[in-house]
């Protein structure tokens, strides 16, 4: 049934009896009666909205129909009256992937360059020079549009020539693709709210869920963009921007590429095209002795750069700097300044932030695992990101190539990446696999000891298919049950960040806060050694929090949780993005939108039925 409805004043009406907080949003926070009466302009006839989830759902259809800018319009009863887990998962199919798609080109420009952290008068394009089209493509538009500029990136660029670029951020150029009638930007996913560019490891848990979605080109256009960063800038992004050319992130390229061909073998050539680029980065980023591989045969984390990390606010390393702006007598504020700046050098600092810029170049950013001692670590997820490259590329040779694949000059078979996969295999294991505690734990090889700080990264090489039937076991019975939580598993445990000073700031990958793409590995995991009754649970979990959540408060789909109290509500560093909107959420956050498209992949009818009743686990499990 569709009520007509005077659009402004309903709204208005509406939003002056029940958004009591004033937040533009109506939520279980708000005090007012939770009962609404919309009446048919035409008909007269009378329906009575109750209940927060109702009634923000109404607020949300009367806010999309604002923008058509009618004074009268139709309210469908059946979308305010949809079940949740129906409304949340078609939003996110239909509306959210939609509103998060960005080109850079001439239709798409203006909106990446209308960003919060870009303060500029004028801001600032970088294009490789390597990429001649782009060069010459992006200079065109300059002189067309003129807001902004193009500058230039020379040929093998050191790292000291980008940090000069802290002093004129700006976002790098990604992909275009010849079309019909004019060369376009070939498309990407933000995360969403003020990450408004190409995250590395965020891209292939979205390219997860736009598989899910049907949406096939959109995932092709991610690897595109992954092939280009490595061709043009030598490696996967941390994201598109100037002060992020000095770190990737979490190797995931291969595994996007083998879910693409899952659902669509496209064409040889292009699969070899982005073999050739998964190979190249693997032996150029990740296979360099003394950089990111180390004399143990596994890898670490290390980011290239020095001094503290561009885009952080000023206050973040306050606790950092305080004994060093006390060690120069100077106050904090002119330190940091003179540090950033780099007119003030000192060795130990200099040391602090490699481990910290490596750290974000882990996507975990920030956890008490990696702080000041991240890039002497062989990292559990990076080994198990690395595993699985070797893996799919012995895969991909094997299954498209006829067991043989050409790399230039030299052939290499399935084979021998099936070994390097063993070698790893035997190495992580060696020294990475805890017997007495079922658990994986990151390798220190700098004081050859394993550092035993218990994270949900221990999960990991489940995922990869790295553990034995009996390492599976001790992860499911033994270090699992110390990570969940009701609405799915923590960062870490509450034991691991126990004897974390008071002083500190609570670390946002740690204990009790709760990630989509930690749910997501242990989920694939948990598939993969047939724990299939604990992977509806898991998923169930993290599920029933992101549409109780959504119910509760207006359709807010966010980038994290805290699991402590089942909650976007986090009180840690950096807030939590996703929740700043007035009236609707138009995009929900981009790992988190997978998560739940992919979890209901998962999910059995029973459990989706109990779901959209919302059922709490602590009634089921």
């Amino acid at each position: 049934m569709k009520f007509s409805l005077n659009i402004d004043k309903t709204f208005r009406e509406l939003l002056l009896q029940e958004d009591t907080d004033q937040d533009k949003k109506i939520t279980k926070d708000d005090q007012g009666p939770k009962r609404f009466v919309l009446i048919d302009e035409k008909t007269k006839q009378e329906q009575v909205i109750t209940g927060t989830y109702y009634l923000s759902n109404l607020l949300q259809e009367l806010a999309v129909l604002k923008e058509s800018k009618m004074e009268m319009g139709e309210v469908d009863l059946a979308r305010i009256q949809e079940n949740p887990v129906d409304r949340i998962s078609r939003k996110i199919k239909y509306d959210y992937w939609n509103e998060l798609t960005r080109t850079i080109d001439k239709k798409g420009l203006t909106q990446i360059l209308e960003d919060e952290k870009t303060n500029s008068d004028v801001p600032t394009l970088y294009v490789a020079a390597t990429d001649k089209q782009g060069v010459s493509y992006f200079q065109d538009l300059e002189k067309e549009l003129q807001n902004f500029k193009v500058a230039i990136l020379p040929v093998n660029y050191s790292m000291e020539y980008v940090a000069t670029l802290n002093n004129k951020p700006g976002i790098l150029a990604l992909a275009l693709e010849q079309k019909i009638d004019s060369l376009q930007g070939v498309p990407f996913v933000v995360p969403g709210g003020r990450f408004n560019e190409m995250y590395g490891w965020d891209s292939y848990f979205i390219g997860v869920g736009l598989l899910i979605d049907n949406q096939l080109e959109k995932a092709m256009a991610i690897a595109e963009n992954f092939k280009y960063q490595i061709t043009h800038y030598g490696k996967i992004l941390n994201a598109n921007r100037s002060y992020y050319l000095t770190r990737t992130q979490p190797p995931l390229y291969s595994s996007l590429i083998v879910e693409i061909v899952k659902e669509n073998v496209p064409n040889q050539e292009w699969l070899k095209s982005h073999l050739d680029a998964i190979i190249l980065e693997y032996n150029t980023v990740w296979m360099v002795l003394g950089n990111r591989l180390t004399e143990t045969g596994l890898n670490r984390y290390k980011a290239e750069g020095v001094g503290m990390p561009f885009e952080v606010e000023p206050g973040h390393f306050d606790d950092v700097l305080a004994p060093y702006a006390k060690k120069y007598n100077m106050p904090i504020r002119a330190f940091e300044k003179e540090y950033l700046e780099r007119k003030l050098v000192d060795a130990d600092l200099d040391l602090y932030f490699v481990h910290d810029r490596s750290l974000r170049e882990s996507g975990h950013d920030t956890t008490d695992r990696l702080i000041n001692r991240c890039a002497n670590l062989n990292s559990v997820d990076v080994n198990s990101f690395l595993y699985k490259y070797e893996k799919d590329i012995a895969y991909l040779i094997a299954t498209y190539f006829g067991d043989t694949f050409q790399i230039g000059d030299v052939k290499c078979t399935s084979n021998e990446w099936e070994q390097k996969a063993a070698f790893r295999k035997e190495k992580i294991n060696e020294l990475c696999w805890n017997e007495a505690a079922g658990m994986y734990f990151d390798y220190d090889f700098v004081n050859q000891e394993q550092f035993p700080f218990e994270a949900a990264t221990t999960f990991f090489p489940l995922w990869a298919g790295l553990c034995t039937e009996n390492q599976a076991k001790k992860l499911v019975e033994v270090a699992l049950p110390h990570f969940i939580k009701t609405g799915g598993i923590t960062g870490s445990t509450k034991a691991s960040s126990a004897n974390i000073s008071m002083d500190e700031p609570q670390r946002q990958w740690d204990y009790p806060f709760g990630w989509a793409p930690h749910q997501m590995l242990l989920w694939e995991g948990l598939l993969k050694y047939n724990y299939l009754d604990k992977a509806q649970e898991m998923v169930y979990r993290w599920l029933w929090l992101i549409t109780i959540n959504a119910v509760e408060y207006n359709g807010t789909i966010p980038e994290k949780f805290d699991l402590e109290i089942s909650s976007h509500k986090v009180f840690a560093e950096y807030g939590n993005v996703g929740t700043e909107f007035d009236y609707i959420a138009k995009e929900g956050f981009g790992w988190m939108n997978a998560s739940y498209q992919y979890g209901l992949q998962i999910l059995s009818t029973e459990l989706k039925i109990k779901l959209g009743e919302l059922i709490s686990p602590e009634d089921l499990f």
